[in-house]
């Protein structure tokens, strides 16, 4: 009763100040996990970054690389192993402090620190300097042909607002670290921080000063982000007019949304694929009933699960149609993904076999950790899965939480069995690979919980980053893609699919990203 009413009076301050029409009030089912712009590799995350800070290239609202605080970027004409980024003119931070190379520095650097959940798209940089106050030099181990694909996420800071507030280091979330760029901003972008509650209320004003403002519609002149948990609050805020705009319109009410007079449901395939991963790699996992050895250890115990998951019954039943049923954990958007791939069999009887092979026909018990406020009904999809893996013996035991408690699970090797998503906003293998295939390390695989570590797999992952052959790149990347595949590394669910509700005076077209970038809106 008590969080209900704290939305509510959330909700009804939101409509107190929204008298203008240029005030867009935003919902979602999940919160920014924090305001350090490099602490964490997350979408919604990045989605309030991208409204304060900007990188130097940005994706627009199809997805193609759009000029930001650099305006050009080419590789050296003598040295192949250089990028040279020639930066905006006249840019200035929130407070005033002038946007120069030095500051490109300072924010390349932080995000290659060890606390960065960024630094696996930085790996192949040696060296980044400041040649005069708008060139900037990237040195790479190796010509990079896909470095600028690296990027448009990568958020610059004030080196001297860092130094002076104490925040020159990447805030440690994973420790449980606050710091002050976690609860504080000052960017480039189109907005600026007014205020924020975590997981409760965050406004935003237009930047008067933005040096974006005659080239992009800039309609949107406050926003108010609501984080909204409850699918039937979320879409009853919709619908009573409290909020504008809502990402995560829950499958079940598409069409109530979309029937209602003066709202619009835009829906569109997103670069993310939903899966479970299995902790593959410990001799002896803690959440299960088996004394001694690991069953995920079992690669037929890993095919089985895999085939016990009826992914056309997940997207009938659980997504109402709107999911694309997934063999791999690449999105179709991604160089690497092919459709012989991303093929998923479900056969009980043989999933049963599998177990009876490994010497688990009596099945085994397990936990299951899900988050509850990330995906596209996630928990949903946990619970059916949990069904589904009952049919071959395997008994789950459920624990859903909010991602905030979930990642860090992940990230510090405290589960065994989860769920995760993952987009690809390079739209190249070789970021699922860094993250989640390569051995975990201090320079990649920090998203990899299972345990999967391969020294020929993990030199393949590392060429990919300097082969500028495109060709032999490629069938880099399908060796890798084969091993992951035939190893069963992950057990794929599917394909998400984005639905935008909006009133009809809200315009924008869905992003493949889910990253709304306020900017571009209009206001009709």
């Amino acid at each position: 009763m008590k969080s209900t009413g704290i939305l509510a009076a959330a909700l009804l301050a939101s409509t107190a100040l929204s008298a203008q029409a240029e005030t867009l009030r935003w919902a979602r089912a999940g919160d920014s996990l924090t305001l350090d712009p490099h602490a964490q590799n997350e979408g919604p995350t990045h989605t309030l970054s991208h409204q304060i800070y900007e990188p130097l290239i940005i994706r627009d609202m199809t997805g193609e690389f759009q000029a930001a605080l650099a305006t050009d970027w080419a590789p050296k004409e003598d040295d192949p192993n250089v990028w040279v980024f020639n930066l905006r003119e006249g840019v200035t931070y929130h407070d005033g402090a002038e946007f120069t190379a030095e500051d490109v520095v300072f924010s390349i650097n932080r995000a290659k620190s060890e606390d960065s959940d960024m630094k696996e798209l930085l790996n192949s940089i040696t060296e980044v300097r400041a040649v005069d106050d708008l060139t900037v030099e990237f040195v790479t181990d190796g010509p990079n042909p896909i470095l600028p694909a690296n990027l448009t996420n990568l958020f610059m800071m004030d080196k001297g607002w860092a130094e002076a507030n104490d925040a020159t280091d990447v805030q440690d979330m994973e420790g449980g670290e606050t710091t002050f760029a976690a609860t504080n901003a000052n960017g480039t972008g189109a907005y600026k921080l007014v205020s924020r509650e975590p997981d409760v209320r965050t406004v935003l004003e237009q930047n008067p000063d933005y040096w974006g403002m005659d080239q992009f519609p800039m309609e949107v002149t406050e926003i108010i982000y609501t984080p909204i948990q409850n699918a039937a609050t979320r879409v009853a805020a919709l619908l009573s007019g409290e909020v504008d705009f809502i990402q995560d319109v829950p499958v079940q009410d598409l069409g109530r949304v979309g029937d209602t007079e003066g709202l619009v449901v835009k829906t569109a395939p997103q670069n993310r694929v939903i899966f479970f991963g299995l902790n593959m790699g410990a001799d002896d996992i803690a959440n299960d009933d088996v004394e001694g050895e690991n069953p995920l250890a079992s690669k037929e115990v890993r095919q089985a699960m895999s085939m016990a998951v009826n992914r056309d019954a997940i997207q009938q039943v659980v997504m109402r149609g709107q999911s694309q049923p997934a063999g791999m954990i690449a999105p179709p958007f991604v160089n690497g993904w092919t459709e012989e791939m991303d093929q998923s069999t479900t056969d009980v009887e043989a999933a049963k076999a599998l177990m009876e092979e490994a010497g688990y026909g009596d099945g085994f018990s397990i936990q299951l950790d899900c988050p509850n406020d990330r995906y596209i009904n996630d928990e949903a999809i946990c619970q059916a899965v949990v069904g589904m893996l009952a049919q071959i013996g395997v008994t789950v035991n459920l624990d859903a939480k909010p991602k905030a408690q979930h990642f860090p699970l992940i990230t510090n090797g405290e589960t065994d069995f989860y769920m995760l998503g993952w987009g690809v906003p390079t739209y190249d293998s070789e970021y699922i690979f860094n993250f989640l295939v390569h051995t975990r390390g201090p320079e990649r695989g920090s998203w990899n919980g299972t345990g999967f570590s391969d020294s020929a797999i993990d030199e393949k992952i590392v060429s990919l980053a300097s082969e500028t052959d495109l060709e032999a790149r490629n069938a880099t990347i399908g060796e890798i893609w084969q091993t992951v595949q035939d190893e069963t590394l992950y057990i794929p669910v599917h394909h998400q699919v984005l639905n935008w509700g909006m009133t009809e005076g809200v315009g924008i077209e869905v992003s493949p990203e889910d990253d709304p970038k306020f900017k571009f809106f209009e206001m009709n």
